[in-house]
């Protein structure tokens, strides 16, 4: 289901609920559904069907959505409002050259996430010609709670607003060995606040294996965080902390230092 805004935010008088329904009908779109019914992208918003055909009608009017045989389709001018804020991220730029050279110097994908309401996002990515067995791409979101980077940004909430996440965000297997249990997710951010890094073996996907570290604004928080995928077929886990690990770290560290100063400078 996708979820809209919360009801003590809609009974704001600024609000405008069709705007609501509308992006909830974009982000009804996805890798796995990017061809939907009306009744499809009803079901998945939650939202009427009379409400989905008019938010439907409106966006193929402006463009943003086209249509087949009774089935919908986004079209590539919704790209613009995801191009708005990567061009207009400076923090973004700097993640994505450097994740470039990265990538490069090890020969395996990288990628930079941010948190978004209890998923990661991908915000930047620099990836190698081997077949990983999952597809990212820019814009694409995955449970936080189960991935390398989420549990890196998870790690920084404070004891309240990690028991909301734990409240509101469900927390279902991706992979076999997914980790779902409360305690022991628990466990493990305290672990990665600890020692600075997240190691994620096969708990997205069986036949992949990454390690995540957190980029630092100048006020502390973490802005993102960068991965490093490989296939457990390649590289085990030993390779990933030995070989990897204090790349990563340094990466980190620099684009961390090569923010601050921006965001010193502009203020």
């Amino acid at each position: 289901m996708v979820i809209t805004a919360p009801e003590t935010d809609r009974a704001s008088g600024e609000f405008v609920q069709s705007l609501d329904r509308g992006l909830a009908v974009i982000r009804a779109f996805s890798n796995d559904h990017d061809m939907l019914s009306l009744a499809d992208v009803a079901k998945i918003t939650n939202l009427s069907r009379a409400a989905v055909r008019r938010a439907l009608l409106t966006l193929e009017t402006l463009g943003y959505v086209g249509s087949r045989q009774s089935r919908f389709y986004l079209r590539p001018r919704v790209l613009d409002l995801g191009y708005a804020f990567l061009s207009s991220s400076s923090s973004i730029d700097i993640t994505q050259d450097a994740l470039r050279r990265l990538s490069a110097q090890i020969g395996e994908s990288v990628s930079a996430c941010e948190y978004d309401d209890g998923d990661v996002v991908y915000v930047a990515r620099a990836a190698t010609e081997t077949i990983m067995p999952i597809r990212l791409g820019i814009g694409r979101r995955l449970p936080a709670f189960c991935t390398s980077t989420g549990r890196v940004l998870l790690s920084q909430m404070s004891p309240g607003e990690l028991d909301a996440y734990f409240a509101m965000y469900p927390r279902e297997k991706v992979s076999p060995v997914t980790v779902t249990d409360e305690q022991a997710l628990r466990d493990i951010l305290a672990q990665v606040r600890e020692q600075g890094w997240s190691l994620n073996d096969r708990e997205v996907d069986l036949g992949a294996r990454s390690i995540a570290a957190p980029i630092v604004g100048a006020d502390g928080r973490y802005v993102s965080a960068v991965n490093i995928s490989v296939s457990t077929s390649r590289v085990s886990v030993e390779q990933l902390m030995s070989d990897h690990l204090p790349q990563l770290l340094s990466a980190t560290a620099k684009i961390s230092a090569d923010l601050a100063m921006i965001q010193r400078r502009d203020t």
